[in-house]
């Protein structure tokens, strides 16, 4: 009779439960087969297998083995399935008595000598698993403090095989890295624990920043209400310091938050082995020539990008300009819908991308337009700004010009603002967001609005109306500039702690909307789109 073993595997980010199952037909010559839809890592399991049973002592069947990972038709990737097809193998062949044994997962790469070294994706299997009502799952010591992040399931971390054994043959006498729990009600606790510097990983903060408090207050309004940003201006004006220093005012992630972020990052191999849940939020700034499907995701197995991989985050694109054009619109349904789905050969995977865009760069291809430094003609910077097509900058709700800024003069003053102070802030400003959106599990803050909501929480007087009704017959905004100019509107409302949408918000509003893309070019009289300045 064949002996069944449960193991976990991954697709996407979810996890789903598999059967090892281990069976030997005597009297055919000696050998291992792996069935199920094993990709090249579960095959080479058979070498590792026979190298660890000599390796423990044990001993090699002589007969053939066969080992089914079930379900049968849907493909299997990835070396955790090691540890579950050894102690199969071994309690099929009676060399071990486990007790219990239906009680367990297992999850571990083996090595040659019976070592069990960590592996990717731990967290979204072990949540699975719980799902799943396994009550005890057996991991590597390496995923220790990842696996302990899930609540009510019994974590046993080992470091060999011989660990494994004793633990299964005692019945599990060997008292849990973590007890059983009642969670309920806490996923979306606040991880309260974090310091000011913990939340970003840095010591960076806004207090380093000079000379640029109008932009520092539309980059507040984009961070309380999750708006994505452009900043445009001279190269050494302050874009990039700013940009990185936008996580440390962001509000601290939800336990909810840091699940869905580590475990992303857990299926692409970029959680350390001992690290446990991410408490910072993530802030990814990939190079201008990065790839389509780098970007987005992709690969054989359709992997995470930059946008999956900055969920709950920042995605930060400097000279944004220099991006291809392709790949900055593949950006336009991740935006729009917070989630991407890639399909590919070997299968089709959803990662969620609810991510804060914040973009940087020049005015024109020198980069000095409208100074008298810039040599660039009316040609050259109508090409240089056409790159960003016209569907990307409707997405983005914040398009600010970034002044410069002397060195000699920033000497005698003093910072404004200090990342402690903005995100005080920000933080009073989402608390009103989360608690007009309590009743909606998919929104959590202003930028996501839907078009019900709008015309439920921005309701405007005449006066307002009149103000952006003259603005968008003058620039010709579409619907959906509409709709972004209300939801910004609506947060410079929440920072200020107004219940109605107010003249001063649409006024802001609209200059912070004010795309420095509408500045007229040098031979057309330069001048500003914005008819409230």
């Amino acid at each position: 009779m064949a002996i069944v073993v449960k193991s976990m595997a991954t697709s996407g980010v979810e996890g789903f439960m598999v059967e090892v199952e281990a069976s030997t037909i005597k009297g055919q010559q000696q050998g291992m087969a792996i069935i199920g839809l094993p990709d090249q890592a579960i095959k080479e399991a058979g070498e590792r297998i026979q190298a660890a049973i000599e390796s423990c002592g044990y001993d090699i069947p002589k007969d053939k083995v066969i080992i089914s990972l079930a379900p049968g038709d849907k493909k299997k990737r990835g070396s955790h399935f090691d540890l579950g097809m050894i102690i199969a193998l071994l309690y099929q062949t009676d060399q071990i008595a486990p007790k219990n044994l239906g009680d367990y997962a297992f999850i571990g790469e083996l090595s040659l000598d019976g070592r069990i070294r960590p592996c990717t994706g731990v967290l979204s299997m072990i949540t699975e698993a719980r799902k799943c009502g396994v009550s005890s799952v057996i991991v590597p010591y390496g995923n220790k403090q990842e696996a302990e992040s899930v609540s009510g399931i019994n974590i046993y971390p080992v470091s060999n095989l011989s660990d494994t054994v004793k633990l299964l043959e005692s019945g599990g006498l060997r008292e849990p890295e973590l007890k059983d729990k009642d969670t309920s009600g806490e996923t979306d606790r606040t991880l309260s624990n974090i310091t000011d510097e913990g939340a970003t990983g840095t010591c960076m903060d806004f207090s380093d920043v000079k000379g640029q408090d109008e932009l520092i207050e539309a980059i507040m309004l984009g961070a309380a209400g999750g708006h994505n940003i452009l900043m445009i201006g001279e190269p050494g004006c302050g874009k990039t310091m700013i940009a990185q220093r936008i996580p440390t005012i962001l509000p601290k992630m939800t336990e909810k938050e840091s699940l869905e972020v580590t475990k992303i990052h857990s299926i692409s191999g970029l959680l350390d082995a001992g690290e446990g849940l991410i408490k910072m939020r993530p802030f990814r700034a990939p190079h201008h020539n990065v790839s389509l499907n780098a970007l987005i995701g992709g690969g054989s197995y359709a992997q995470p990008g930059e946008v999956s991989l900055s969920h709950n985050g920042v995605l930060f694109l400097d000279e944004l300009a220099e991006f291809s054009r392709s790949t900055l619109d593949a950006l336009r349904q991740p935006m729009e819908d917070k989630r991407v789905t890639i399909s590919r050969v070997n299968g089709t995977n959803s990662y969620p991308a609810n991510f804060m865009f914040v973009a940087a760069m020049n005015p024109c291809p020198c980069g000095y337009y409208p100074s008298k430094k810039c040599r660039c003609t009316d040609y050259e910077i109508i090409h240089y700004r056409g790159k960003i097509s016209g569907p990307i900058l409707e997405r983005i709700d914040i398009q600010k010009s970034v002044a410069h800024v002397d060195y000699f003069d920033l000497d005698s003053q003093k910072s404004s603002f200090t990342s402690a102070q903005l995100r005080e802030k920000v933080e009073k400003a989402r608390k009103i967001q989360q608690e007009r959106f309590k009743d909606d599990d998919q929104v959590n803050c202003n930028a996501q609005m839907t078009t019900t909501m709008i015309q439920k929480y921005c309701k405007l007087n005449e006066e307002c109306t009149g103000i952006l009704k003259r603005a968008s017959e003058k620039f010709g905004y579409s619907a959906r500039v509409i709709h972004k100019l209300l939801r910004l509107a609506r947060t410079s409302a929440d920072l200020d702690g107004s219940e109605n949408i107010r003249r001063e918000d649409i006024v802001r509003v609209l200059v912070f909307f004010a795309s420095p893309f509408c500045i007229k070019l040098q031979s057309k009289n330069v001048g500003c789109c914005n008819p409230f300045l």
